[in-house]
């Protein structure tokens, strides 16, 4: 318990950040969906660029997003199966993106920082790639159900600019090619943007969400992938890995389980809106969700990496 309260102590910049956001939002008018499209085509990119040429990179490292992706893909149909018999509203399909993937870059980076530092934080951003694939690719299909046709999914993901800037970093870090050192400066500035600017979306979304908006069995299965099954499964991932498997060290481990212990993504609440397919459903989960996170995630940390 002492540990989770030094970790929840090293968190409150991120909290207040957050509170920023919201007084930002709330009596200065200011919108994230402005903020949403620079960080999305700009500053995003720059710290994925960033943070795969700061990585160690080898064929295992390379392979990290594509575990991940494997991950959330087999998490999100899970789920999805059991949402189709469970709920009967049409938000079934939201599921799959609820508990699959998660706030790994506004919430999960400035963490990743705070817990794993500069060469940690570079594996994790590696690894978060793998659900920025997900979310954009089968995740927004499934959210779809047949609305799109797998080629618009596939078209999502060839306008994502952060898998052209990791398809970039890996083969200059392949070609022993660094950032010079005098632009070494701005990369450190965009991701301290990233952190601060994502997490005052974050505060600004809060003034849109208003509860539940209904269905308990959407939260409550939502919070179950997202909560329980994710972190088990990256548990078990870890323990397979470090007694059999033996492919990974303890660093990407911690990377993964700290992807799985994220809250659900802002980004869901975005496909749900652009889907219309039980937007409220999905921004109040996600508001819960985050809320939740800020006690959860201090505690994961101190039970399972500490």
């Amino acid at each position: 318990m002492t540990a989770a309260l030094a970790l929840l102590f090293k968190l409150l910049p991120l909290y207040i950040t957050v509170a920023l956001g919201w007084i930002a939002g709330r009596y200065l008018q200011a919108s994230g969906s402005h903020i949403a499209g620079i960080m999305l085509y700009i500053v995003t990119p720059s710290v994925v660029f960033s943070g795969v040429m700061a990585a160690p990179l080898s064929p295992e490292v390379i392979l990290l997003p594509f575990v991940v992706f494997a991950l959330c893909s087999l998490i999100g149909l899970a789920h999805l199966w059991l949402a189709r018999r469970v709920l009967h509203d049409g938000s079934a399909s939201m599921i799959p993106l609820s508990v699959g993937t998660g706030n790994t870059g506004y919430f999960g980076i400035p963490v990743a920082l705070l817990l794993f530092g500069e060469q940690g934080l570079a594996l994790y951003i590696v690894c978060m790639l793998g659900t920025t694939l997900f979310e954009n690719s089968l995740g927004f299909y499934l959210a779809a159900r047949g609305r799109y046709s797998i080629r618009d999914a596939l078209m999502r993901v060839a306008r994502l600019p952060s898998v052209y800037a990791f398809g970039l970093a890996v083969v200059l870090n392949l070609s022993g090619l660094g950032i010079p050192q005098v632009l070494t400066p701005l990369f450190d500035n965009l991701r301290g943007a990233y952190s601060i600017l994502g997490m005052m979306i974050i505060g600004m979304g809060i003034l849109s969400f208003r509860g539940l908006a209904g269905n308990l069995r959407f939260t409550g299965l939502a919070f179950f992938g997202k909560f329980v099954t994710w972190p088990l499964v990256a548990i078990a991932l870890w323990w397979l890995d470090a007694t059999v498997l033996g492919i990974y060290d303890t660093a990407v481990h911690q990377a993964i389980f700290l992807i799985s212990i994220t809250p659900i993504a802002a980004n869901t609440v975005v496909i749900a809106t652009l889907l219309d397919t039980a937007p409220r459903q999905a921004a109040g989960t996600a508001l819960l969700s985050t809320l939740f996170a800020l006690g959860f995630i201090p505690f994961m940390v101190a039970m399972v990496l500490s």
